[in-house]
């Protein structure tokens, strides 16, 4: 007897392994990561049109993509031409990550599993990396979806520290229904200032001990680390997140002008809509050198309060009008000022894409260093702060002030209104009354009235009279029938709750 699990795995319309990677996903070399909102379809469709051959979409929260109809409409985003897509899920329940499986199988080409999540947020929500020791919930969680779903299962985690136990871990998430494992060559710690380098080596190892097939992910900063990689590992494709955020055409080898990519997006966006944080955020990435200019400091505060379409194709249109006529050489370049901790020497001009080089770990470990020597020194020049008036301030009130001029700049009638805006109190009690109550009363003081005097008041939401009038017409229905049963049963004892009961109608 075969059981529901060998009948997934040995059903025809169900690939697994190499057969899934060539015949559902077309033996794809050059893949484009799952990012947390920013690999959305309007993205994925630009890179696909700039040499990316499978897309993975964002991590979905398992429990809300199952259980939130708004949260999984909005992550449902896709069309015909998104595909090969692999949709990826974050999730610690076998269950749960079955459920919300199940709703997106018909909507993409595999489910796969994020173990490779370092942040904090995937600490405090027990998902990602953080489950890379739970060998038994893993199991759990892959073979689940193995015998259930009629699509592949993937993975997605980082290295440890051993590389034993690194090989034993993906020869573990393979045994247990694993069709395809990306491995991402840092461990866990590797984060943030701490990133520093990936370790092929350790990829090399395990892509030598697993017989699916597996994706290397970490070092991507141009197609010819792609191909590097691919000749140093032996894995069957090369995953891209940093890099391709700074240059959606890393697939194709080429660099071209941000203003270009940048009005490809926008284009993109009007077609698939998407939250305005998802295109700032990829604007920000695609402008990254030319907004650590000083010169443009004006333009990246625009930028950063920008949230509207039309706000976002200004800021476009503003970087093309300065740097195409040197991209041109119509008007020869003069290198300008770097903010402070920005790069310097760039390997190419400013205006066109191509990677962020991170500072070593290193690096980072000296300045804190220093940083914490500075602050022990008793010696040390104390800093000051002032105002625009020149008068001296705490360090609290110079960050608070910095705050206010990074917001959004209001317009003189705006101003106006908030300094004509009086805080109002309830003509009954010391609370502030409602903005739109009509007898200009708190809500509970309101309530009170309502209640008492038969009213309703629309600011509140309070509706006495209403629903006293509906229930009044309820009972002139029903009154009837309910007689006609009283004068069958006219020895049972009845009990008539009064209609002015204080009770929700």
């Amino acid at each position: 007897m075969v059981n529901d699990e060998d009948a997934a795995a040995q059903s025809p319309s169900k690939p697994t392994g190499y057969n899934f990677y060539r015949s559902s996903l077309g033996s794809p070399r050059y893949v484009v990561a799952p990012m947390v909102d920013q690999s959305e379809l309007a993205w994925r469709m630009l890179c696909r049109r700039y040499g990316a051959e499978l897309c993975y979409s964002p991590m979905y929260h398992a429990n809300l993509f199952a259980t939130d109809p708004k949260y999984r409409k909005d992550a449902l985003q896709t069309c015909p031409e998104d595909r090969p897509l692999i949709i990826q899920f974050c999730g610690n329940d076998a269950q749960q990550i079955l459920d919300a499986a199940l709703l997106a199988q018909d909507h993409c080409d595999a489910v796969d599993i994020n173990l490779g999540c370092p942040q904090a947020i995937a600490k405090r929500g027990h998902y990602g990396s953080f489950l890379q020791d739970e060998w038994e919930l893993l199991t759990e969680i892959v073979s689940t979806l193995h015998a259930k779903l009629a699509i592949p299962v993937t993975c997605k985690i980082r290295i440890f520290e051993d590389l034993e136990k690194t090989i034993r871990y993906a020869k573990m998430l393979e045994a247990a229904g694993c069709q395809l494992l990306t491995v991402h060559g840092r461990t866990r710690e590797q984060k943030g200032p701490l990133t520093g380098v990936a370790n092929w080596n350790y990829i090399k190892s395990v892509r030598q001990h697993i017989k699916i097939p597996m994706l290397a992910n970490g070092n991507i900063l141009g197609l010819e680390d792609v191909h590097r990689c691919l000749a140093e590992t032996g894995v069957d494709g090369v995953m891209s997140a940093e890099g391709n955020l700074h240059n959606p055409a890393i697939f194709r080898g080429i660099s071209p002008p941000v203003w270009q990519m940048a009005h490809e997006y926008l284009e993109l966006v009007q077609l698939h809509p998407c939250p305005s944080s998802f295109i700032r955020g990829h604007l920000f990435k695609l402008f990254h050198h030319i907004m650590n200019i000083r010169q443009n400091s004006e333009l990246r505060q625009y930028l950063a309060t920008a949230n509207q379409l039309v706000q976002f194709q200004t800021v476009v249109q503003q970087v093309r009008a300065k740097y195409e006529p040197f991209h041109k050489g119509e008007v020869p370049y003069e290198p300008e000022q770097m903010a402070a901790g920005s790069e310097e020497d760039l390997p190419l001009s400013p205006w066109l894409c191509q990677p962020y080089i991170r500072a070593s770990p290193e690096s980072h470990r000296q300045k804190i260093a220093e940083k914490v020597r500075e602050a022990e020194d008793p010696n040390r020049a104390k800093r000051q702060y002032f105002d625009k008036d020149g008068k001296e301030i705490s360090r609290k009130r110079m960050k608070k002030l910095r705050r206010r001029q990074r917001r959004p700049n209001k317009s003189d009638a705006q101003i106006q209104h908030r300094h004509e805006r009086r805080l109002e109190y309830c003509s009954e009690c010391a609370n502030p009354q409602g903005s739109k109550c009509e007898f200009q009363l708190c809500r509970v003081c309101c309530k009170d009235r309502c209640y008492n005097n038969d009213r309703d008041c629309p600011g509140h939401g309070i509706l006495i009279k209403s629903r006293r009038a509906k229930a009044k017409l309820f009972e002139e229905h029903v009154a009837p029938k309910d007689d006609h049963d009283v004068s069958r049963n006219s020895d049972d004892d009845l009990t008539i709750a009064p209609t002015d009961a204080r009770e929700p109608l």
